[in-house]
């Protein structure tokens, strides 16, 4: 197979997206590292000019080193948020995140944490108020998913690895940032297309994806009155440091060409999807999934 595209960290134009992926690139250990894949992710449309959508908003997003979660924040940066990037060892990633965004005339908090960790949710509204003095966005991102033929091969371990780094994070630091919001804020969860459609080889992910819409459509009628809004954006196959990291090579030299459009989605095609949530144009929109997954049929 030929892979003639050339690492694209930023798109100039539709031919800039790769379709194809060299299957020998594993990485060992998860969320995974950005700067070693081949090709580069897309994170950043250059045509996308920001409108002061969420102008001095301040949005904390896990997993926002890389990936999707690089994707909307440079997105949020360009409608003027300042960002907290929150991450679990990725430095590099999370540095080159926290550069462009300054080159775009936004601050940024990096946060190491483990979303594991006890206490990781006050420490990571702590740190926020101390340096912004408000939170006004939530995005809860942060992801591990692991491959296994058969559920007889998950374990005990990594069933409640994945699902205190799927779902109870997101639920923790969500309470610990709910006092703080104030009405026509924001929370988003980052959901998948396998909540709707299942993945045989990823049941336990599928599982927490699922959870992840009950708990966003359950918290957006609890906090309608409050004028606070939650959401989940819900992608098909996106190109990101997660698919090397966890997938045999098989499945990466083919990954997303099963979709109608025939191609994994590039990250900072779901940034919009984000951006439409988080500011007031989204202002009548909660409980609600947007599906970014290139054309897969879902049923809510």
């Amino acid at each position: 197979m030929n892979y003639p595209f050339a690492n694209y960290g930023v798109i100039h134009q539709c031919k800039d997206i790769p379709v194809a992926f060299p299957p020998d690139q594993h990485q060992h250990g998860q969320p995974g590292i950005e700067y070693v894949m081949n090709p580069l992710p897309v994170f950043e449309n250059p045509n996308y000019i920001g409108t002061g959508k969420l102008k001095d908003k301040v949005a904390i997003i896990t997993g926002g080193d890389s990936g999707i979660g690089r994707a909307v924040a440079i997105a949020f940066a360009k409608e003027g948020a300042d960002l907290v990037i929150v991450y679990l060892n990725e430095h590099r990633d999370a540095q080159d995140t926290e550069r462009r965004i300054r080159q775009l005339g936004r601050s940024c908090l990096l946060l190491p944490v483990d979303v594991r960790s006890p206490g990781f949710a006050s420490y990571i509204v702590e740190r926020t108020l101390q340096t912004y003095g408000k939170i006004d966005i939530l995005i809860n991102n942060a992801a591990v998913q692991f491959v296994r033929e058969s559920l007889l091969d998950i374990s005990e371990e990594q069933l409640r690895n994945i699902f205190e780094v799927n779902i109870l994070s997101f639920i923790l630091l969500t309470k610990a940032v709910l006092p703080h919001l104030r009405p026509g804020s924001s929370i988003i969860n980052t959901a998948s297309v396998n909540a709707y459609i299942g993945h045989d080889k990823l049941m336990d992910y599928s599982s927490t994806k699922g959870a992840i819409v009950s708990f966003s459509r359950a918290l957006a009628r609890n906090l309608a009155s409050q004028s606070i809004r939650v959401n989940t954006v819900a992608p098909g196959p996106v190109w990101t440091p997660l698919i090397p990291a966890t997938m045999p090579p098989e499945m990466v030299a083919t990954f997303g060409r099963g979709v109608p459009l025939g191609r994994a989605a590039q990250p900072y095609e779901l940034a919009p999807a984000y951006v439409l949530l988080a500011s007031n144009d989204g202002s009548y929109i909660t409980g609600q999934t947007i599906h970014v997954n290139g054309g897969q049929m879902v049923t809510d």
